[in-house]
Protein backbone atom coordinates (compact mmCIF):
# COMPACT_ATOMS: atom_id res chain seq x y z
CA UNK A 1 0.00 0.00 0.00
CA UNK A 2 1.33 3.38 -1.28
CA UNK A 3 0.48 6.97 0.56
CA UNK A 4 1.49 10.48 0.61
CA UNK A 5 1.36 11.16 4.66
CA UNK A 6 0.70 15.12 3.57
CA UNK A 7 -0.49 14.97 -0.13
CA UNK A 8 -1.43 18.62 0.03
CA UNK A 9 1.95 19.30 -0.76
CA UNK A 10 1.63 17.78 -4.17
CA UNK A 11 -0.87 20.67 -5.16
CA UNK A 12 2.54 22.90 -5.40
CA UNK A 13 3.65 20.90 -8.50
CA UNK A 14 1.81 23.04 -10.33
CA UNK A 15 4.19 25.10 -10.09
CA UNK A 16 6.74 23.96 -12.22
CA UNK A 17 5.29 24.77 -15.42
CA UNK A 18 4.83 28.68 -14.50
CA UNK A 19 8.32 28.36 -13.92
CA UNK A 20 9.05 27.17 -17.01
CA UNK A 21 7.18 29.40 -18.65
CA UNK A 22 9.19 32.15 -16.84
CA UNK A 23 12.28 30.92 -17.88
CA UNK A 24 11.40 30.57 -21.49
CA UNK A 25 10.65 34.68 -20.84
CA UNK A 26 13.84 35.21 -19.39
CA UNK A 27 15.80 33.42 -22.61
CA UNK A 28 13.89 35.51 -25.10
CA UNK A 29 15.05 38.79 -23.03
CA UNK A 30 18.90 37.68 -22.48
CA UNK A 31 18.37 36.85 -26.41
CA UNK A 32 17.00 40.68 -27.16
CA UNK A 33 19.61 42.21 -24.93
CA UNK A 34 22.52 40.29 -26.58
CA UNK A 35 21.74 41.60 -29.70
CA UNK A 36 21.88 45.39 -29.03
CA UNK A 37 25.45 44.35 -29.05
CA UNK A 38 25.70 43.18 -32.34
CA UNK A 39 24.41 39.97 -35.00
CA UNK A 40 24.94 36.69 -33.28
CA UNK A 41 28.08 35.63 -34.95
CA UNK A 42 29.62 38.57 -33.49
CA UNK A 43 27.90 38.01 -30.23
CA UNK A 44 29.01 34.34 -30.38
CA UNK A 45 32.55 35.37 -30.95
CA UNK A 46 33.04 38.21 -28.23
CA UNK A 47 31.60 35.23 -25.75
CA UNK A 48 33.14 31.94 -26.54
CA UNK A 49 32.88 30.54 -22.80
CA UNK A 50 29.35 30.76 -22.36
CA UNK A 51 27.22 27.40 -22.83
CA UNK A 52 23.51 27.81 -23.40
CA UNK A 53 23.26 24.03 -23.47
CA UNK A 54 24.69 24.36 -19.83
CA UNK A 55 22.22 27.19 -18.82
CA UNK A 56 19.03 24.40 -19.80
CA UNK A 57 21.21 21.87 -17.91
CA UNK A 58 21.13 23.91 -14.65
CA UNK A 59 17.45 25.19 -14.78
CA UNK A 60 16.76 21.21 -15.09
CA UNK A 61 18.21 20.62 -12.36
CA UNK A 62 16.73 23.21 -10.18
CA UNK A 63 13.16 21.90 -11.41
CA UNK A 64 14.04 18.57 -10.39
CA UNK A 65 15.11 19.39 -6.96
CA UNK A 66 12.12 21.73 -6.49
CA UNK A 67 10.21 18.55 -7.15
CA UNK A 68 12.29 16.14 -5.31
CA UNK A 69 11.88 19.14 -2.16
CA UNK A 70 7.91 18.79 -2.38
CA UNK A 71 7.79 15.08 -3.08
CA UNK A 72 10.03 14.93 0.29
CA UNK A 73 7.58 16.75 2.23
CA UNK A 74 4.63 15.14 1.16
CA UNK A 75 6.42 12.13 2.78
CA UNK A 76 5.78 8.71 0.49
CA UNK A 77 4.79 5.77 2.75
CA UNK A 78 4.47 2.16 2.09
CA UNK A 79 2.42 0.03 4.23
CA UNK A 80 4.17 -2.28 6.38
CA UNK A 81 1.83 -4.16 7.87
CA UNK A 82 -1.81 -5.11 7.21
CA UNK A 83 -4.06 -5.71 9.90
CA UNK A 84 -7.57 -7.26 9.67
CA UNK A 85 -10.12 -4.97 11.37
CA UNK A 86 -13.61 -5.12 12.68
CA UNK A 87 -15.83 -2.47 11.63
CA UNK A 88 -19.52 -1.17 12.18
CA UNK A 89 -21.74 0.55 9.74
CA UNK A 90 -24.40 1.06 7.52
CA UNK A 91 -24.59 0.08 3.65
CA UNK A 92 -25.80 3.77 1.96
CA UNK A 93 -26.59 4.07 -2.02
CA UNK A 94 -27.19 7.32 -3.35
CA UNK A 95 -29.28 7.45 -6.32
CA UNK A 96 -28.23 10.39 -8.44
CA UNK A 97 -30.41 12.00 -11.19
CA UNK A 98 -28.51 13.51 -13.91
CA UNK A 99 -30.86 14.38 -16.38
CA UNK A 100 -30.89 17.58 -18.20
CA UNK A 101 -33.26 19.12 -16.24
CA UNK A 102 -30.87 18.83 -12.84
CA UNK A 103 -28.89 21.58 -14.67
CA UNK A 104 -31.63 24.35 -13.60
CA UNK A 105 -30.23 26.85 -11.38
CA UNK A 106 -32.88 27.51 -9.20
CA UNK A 107 -30.70 25.74 -6.78
CA UNK A 108 -27.04 27.00 -6.69
CA UNK A 109 -25.00 26.86 -8.24
CA UNK A 110 -27.12 24.27 -10.41
CA UNK A 111 -29.18 21.43 -8.90
CA UNK A 112 -26.49 18.43 -9.93
CA UNK A 113 -23.53 20.67 -8.75
CA UNK A 114 -25.48 21.56 -5.49
CA UNK A 115 -25.89 18.10 -5.30
CA UNK A 116 -22.68 16.71 -5.98
CA UNK A 117 -21.21 19.23 -3.29
CA UNK A 118 -23.53 17.21 -0.51
CA UNK A 119 -22.44 14.29 -1.76
CA UNK A 120 -19.11 15.25 -1.12
CA UNK A 121 -18.92 16.52 2.11
CA UNK A 122 -21.14 13.60 3.49
CA UNK A 123 -18.29 11.39 1.87
CA UNK A 124 -15.93 13.64 4.03
CA UNK A 125 -18.10 12.93 7.37
CA UNK A 126 -18.39 9.13 6.63
CA UNK A 127 -15.86 6.37 9.14
CA UNK A 128 -17.08 2.99 9.10
CA UNK A 129 -20.30 2.69 6.62
CA UNK A 130 -19.93 2.14 3.05
CA UNK A 131 -21.14 3.87 0.18
CA UNK A 132 -22.24 3.07 -3.45
CA UNK A 133 -23.17 5.84 -6.43
CA UNK A 134 -25.76 5.24 -8.65
CA UNK A 135 -26.63 7.81 -11.74
CA UNK A 136 -29.68 7.80 -13.65
CA UNK A 137 -31.88 9.50 -16.15
CA UNK A 138 -33.75 7.81 -18.48
CA UNK A 139 -31.98 4.70 -17.39
CA UNK A 140 -29.85 3.60 -14.04
CA UNK A 141 -26.05 2.60 -13.89
CA UNK A 142 -23.60 1.63 -11.29
CA UNK A 143 -20.95 4.28 -11.04
CA UNK A 144 -19.75 2.73 -8.10
CA UNK A 145 -19.90 -0.14 -6.32
CA UNK A 146 -20.87 -0.65 -2.27
CA UNK A 147 -17.18 0.18 -1.36
CA UNK A 148 -15.39 2.14 1.84
CA UNK A 149 -12.94 3.68 -0.29
CA UNK A 150 -14.07 7.16 -0.07
CA UNK A 151 -11.32 8.24 -2.28
CA UNK A 152 -12.43 6.48 -4.62
CA UNK A 153 -15.85 7.65 -4.27
CA UNK A 154 -15.25 10.92 -4.70
CA UNK A 155 -12.99 10.78 -7.86
CA UNK A 156 -16.08 9.18 -9.55
CA UNK A 157 -18.33 11.57 -8.11
CA UNK A 158 -16.83 14.10 -9.51
CA UNK A 159 -16.78 12.60 -13.23
CA UNK A 160 -20.97 12.62 -12.97
CA UNK A 161 -22.65 15.41 -14.82
CA UNK A 162 -25.98 15.18 -17.33
CA UNK A 163 -24.99 14.18 -20.39
CA UNK A 164 -23.18 10.71 -19.25
CA UNK A 165 -26.47 8.96 -19.78
CA UNK A 166 -27.65 9.53 -23.21
CA UNK A 167 -31.29 8.46 -22.65
CA UNK A 168 -32.90 11.30 -20.56
CA UNK A 169 -35.89 11.02 -18.31
CA UNK A 170 -35.93 9.87 -14.56
CA UNK A 171 -35.93 6.43 -14.27
CA UNK A 172 -35.91 6.07 -9.96
CA UNK A 173 -37.49 2.97 -10.14
CA UNK A 174 -35.09 1.01 -12.29
CA UNK A 175 -32.21 2.96 -9.86
CA UNK A 176 -34.19 1.38 -6.97
CA UNK A 177 -34.31 -1.96 -8.73
CA UNK A 178 -30.68 -1.50 -8.96
CA UNK A 179 -29.70 -0.70 -5.70
CA UNK A 180 -31.55 -3.66 -3.98
CA UNK A 181 -29.58 -6.19 -6.54
CA UNK A 182 -26.40 -4.53 -4.89
CA UNK A 183 -26.93 -5.14 -1.08
CA UNK A 184 -26.84 -8.53 0.24
CA UNK A 185 -29.82 -10.25 1.90
CA UNK A 186 -29.01 -11.32 5.38
CA UNK A 187 -27.20 -7.90 5.66
CA UNK A 188 -29.01 -5.26 8.23
CA UNK A 189 -28.74 -1.15 7.92
CA UNK A 190 -29.58 -0.82 4.38
CA UNK A 191 -30.55 2.64 3.38
CA UNK A 192 -31.03 4.26 -0.25
CA UNK A 193 -30.77 7.98 -0.76
CA UNK A 194 -32.49 9.54 -4.14
CA UNK A 195 -31.87 12.60 -5.14
CA UNK A 196 -33.91 14.46 -7.99
CA UNK A 197 -36.12 16.79 -9.23
CA UNK A 198 -38.86 13.83 -9.83
CA UNK A 199 -40.11 15.08 -13.18
CA UNK A 200 -40.74 13.18 -16.62
CA UNK A 201 -40.77 10.27 -13.86
CA UNK A 202 -41.48 7.30 -16.16
CA UNK A 203 -41.79 3.80 -13.86
CA UNK A 204 -43.74 2.72 -11.11
CA UNK A 205 -41.04 3.71 -8.47
CA UNK A 206 -43.01 3.88 -5.43
CA UNK A 207 -43.87 -0.08 -5.87
CA UNK A 208 -40.37 -0.30 -6.65
CA UNK A 209 -39.76 1.48 -2.77
CA UNK A 210 -42.39 -0.57 -1.06
CA UNK A 211 -40.38 -3.77 -2.39
CA UNK A 212 -37.06 -2.20 -1.00
CA UNK A 213 -38.56 -1.38 2.25
CA UNK A 214 -39.93 -5.23 2.65
CA UNK A 215 -36.22 -5.84 2.06
CA UNK A 216 -34.87 -4.18 4.94
CA UNK A 217 -33.86 -1.03 2.89
CA UNK A 218 -35.00 2.26 3.86
CA UNK A 219 -35.97 4.67 1.17
CA UNK A 220 -35.11 8.25 1.66
CA UNK A 221 -35.57 11.18 -0.88
CA UNK A 222 -34.06 14.73 -1.39
CA UNK A 223 -36.49 17.04 -3.68
CA UNK A 224 -33.77 19.54 -5.66
CA UNK A 225 -35.37 22.44 -7.10
CA UNK A 226 -38.14 25.06 -5.93
CA UNK A 227 -41.39 25.13 -6.14
CA UNK A 228 -41.70 28.06 -9.17
CA UNK A 229 -39.20 26.22 -11.18
CA UNK A 230 -36.65 27.06 -13.58
CA UNK A 231 -35.32 26.46 -17.24
CA UNK A 232 -32.95 24.34 -18.31
CA UNK A 233 -30.09 26.09 -19.50
CA UNK A 234 -28.02 24.45 -22.84
CA UNK A 235 -24.83 24.68 -23.29
CA UNK A 236 -22.47 24.63 -26.43
CA UNK A 237 -18.90 24.44 -25.75
CA UNK A 238 -19.67 25.30 -22.04
CA UNK A 239 -20.94 28.72 -22.89
CA UNK A 240 -24.26 29.14 -21.92
CA UNK A 241 -26.36 28.92 -25.32
CA UNK A 242 -29.78 29.72 -24.22
CA UNK A 243 -32.42 27.67 -22.39
CA UNK A 244 -34.69 24.45 -23.65
CA UNK A 245 -37.55 25.20 -25.79
CA UNK A 246 -40.71 22.93 -26.50
CA UNK A 247 -41.89 22.21 -30.07
CA UNK A 248 -43.57 25.75 -30.19
CA UNK A 249 -40.89 27.66 -29.59
CA UNK A 250 -41.37 28.38 -25.46
CA UNK A 251 -39.34 28.03 -22.78
CA UNK A 252 -39.38 24.91 -21.49
CA UNK A 253 -39.77 25.30 -16.86
CA UNK A 254 -38.69 22.39 -14.42
CA UNK A 255 -40.41 21.84 -11.68
CA UNK A 256 -40.30 19.74 -8.96
CA UNK A 257 -42.25 17.17 -8.58
CA UNK A 258 -42.92 17.08 -4.44
CA UNK A 259 -45.89 14.45 -4.28
CA UNK A 260 -44.35 11.56 -5.81
CA UNK A 261 -41.26 11.78 -3.91
CA UNK A 262 -42.96 12.12 -0.62
CA UNK A 263 -44.97 8.94 -2.29
CA UNK A 264 -41.39 7.27 -2.81
CA UNK A 265 -40.39 8.15 0.63
CA UNK A 266 -43.47 6.49 2.80
CA UNK A 267 -43.36 3.62 0.70
CA UNK A 268 -39.87 2.96 1.52
CA UNK A 269 -40.43 3.59 5.01
CA UNK A 270 -38.05 6.68 4.53
CA UNK A 271 -38.59 10.24 5.09
CA UNK A 272 -38.46 13.00 2.49
CA UNK A 273 -36.46 16.48 2.75
CA UNK A 274 -36.83 19.69 -0.45
CA UNK A 275 -33.28 20.95 -0.50
CA UNK A 276 -32.64 24.92 -0.89
CA UNK A 277 -30.17 27.50 -1.07
CA UNK A 278 -29.16 27.05 2.07
CA UNK A 279 -29.26 23.20 2.62
CA UNK A 280 -29.41 20.54 0.50
CA UNK A 281 -31.25 18.22 3.15
CA UNK A 282 -28.87 15.16 2.75
CA UNK A 283 -27.50 15.66 6.52
CA UNK A 284 -30.89 15.68 8.13
CA UNK A 285 -31.43 12.21 5.79
CA UNK A 286 -28.16 10.76 7.52
CA UNK A 287 -28.90 11.67 10.78
CA UNK A 288 -32.03 9.50 10.11
CA UNK A 289 -29.51 6.70 8.57
CA UNK A 290 -27.36 6.67 11.58
CA UNK A 291 -29.91 5.43 14.21
CA UNK A 292 -30.14 2.43 11.67
CA UNK A 293 -29.15 -0.87 13.19
CA UNK A 294 -24.94 -1.24 11.77
CA UNK A 295 -23.45 -4.07 10.62
CA UNK A 296 -20.48 -5.81 11.51
CA UNK A 297 -18.18 -6.52 8.47
CA UNK A 298 -14.34 -7.70 7.92
CA UNK A 299 -11.89 -4.98 6.24
CA UNK A 300 -7.95 -5.56 5.85
CA UNK A 301 -5.90 -1.92 6.50
CA UNK A 302 -2.18 -1.32 6.63
CA UNK A 303 -1.62 -0.26 10.18
CA UNK A 304 2.03 0.83 10.07
CA UNK A 305 3.48 2.72 7.11
CA UNK A 306 7.15 3.39 6.55
CA UNK A 307 8.59 6.67 5.53
CA UNK A 308 10.32 7.22 1.98
CA UNK A 309 10.97 10.56 2.39
CA UNK A 310 14.47 10.83 2.81
CA UNK A 311 15.40 9.44 -0.63
CA UNK A 312 14.01 12.46 -2.01
CA UNK A 313 15.48 14.77 0.53
CA UNK A 314 19.11 12.61 -0.55
CA UNK A 315 17.93 13.60 -4.10
CA UNK A 316 17.45 16.78 -3.41
CA UNK A 317 21.38 17.32 -1.64
CA UNK A 318 22.55 15.25 -5.01
CA UNK A 319 21.25 17.85 -7.73
CA UNK A 320 21.57 21.03 -6.04
CA UNK A 321 25.36 19.88 -5.63
CA UNK A 322 25.24 19.45 -9.58
CA UNK A 323 23.67 22.95 -10.16
CA UNK A 324 26.01 24.53 -7.54
CA UNK A 325 29.19 22.54 -9.44
CA UNK A 326 27.68 23.41 -12.98
CA UNK A 327 28.78 27.32 -14.53
CA UNK A 328 26.80 28.55 -17.34
CA UNK A 329 30.70 28.97 -18.82
CA UNK A 330 32.28 26.88 -20.67
CA UNK A 331 35.25 25.18 -18.13
CA UNK A 332 38.78 26.32 -19.39
CA UNK A 333 40.67 23.30 -17.50
CA UNK A 334 38.15 20.67 -18.77
CA UNK A 335 39.59 22.23 -22.51
CA UNK A 336 42.61 21.12 -21.70
CA UNK A 337 41.73 17.14 -21.46
CA UNK A 338 41.17 16.46 -25.10
CA UNK A 339 40.55 12.73 -25.88
CA UNK A 340 41.48 13.03 -29.54
CA UNK A 341 44.27 14.88 -30.07
CA UNK A 342 45.41 16.19 -33.43
CA UNK A 343 47.76 14.05 -35.53
CA UNK A 344 51.50 15.47 -35.73
CA UNK A 345 52.49 16.20 -39.12
CA UNK A 346 54.75 13.84 -40.94
CA UNK A 347 58.33 14.95 -41.50
CA UNK A 348 59.97 13.65 -44.29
Amino acid sequence: MFRFEHPEYLNLLMLLPLLLVAYLFYLQWKKRAALRFGEKPLVTRLTPDVSPGRSHIRFLLLSLTIASVLLALANPQIGSKLEKVQRKGVDLIIALDVSNSMLAQDIQPSRIERAKQSISRLIDELENDRIGLIVFAGKAYTQLPITTDYGAAKLMLSTVKPDMVPVQGTAIGQAIEMAMASFKEEEAGKAMIIITDGENHEDDAVEKASEAAQRGIKVYTIGMGLAEGAPIPVYRDNQLAGFKKDRSGSTIITRLDETMLQQIAQAGEGIYVRASNTQAGLRKVFEEISNLEKNTYDTKSFSDYEDRFQYFVALAIILMVLNFLLNERKSRWAGKFRIFKPEQPIRL
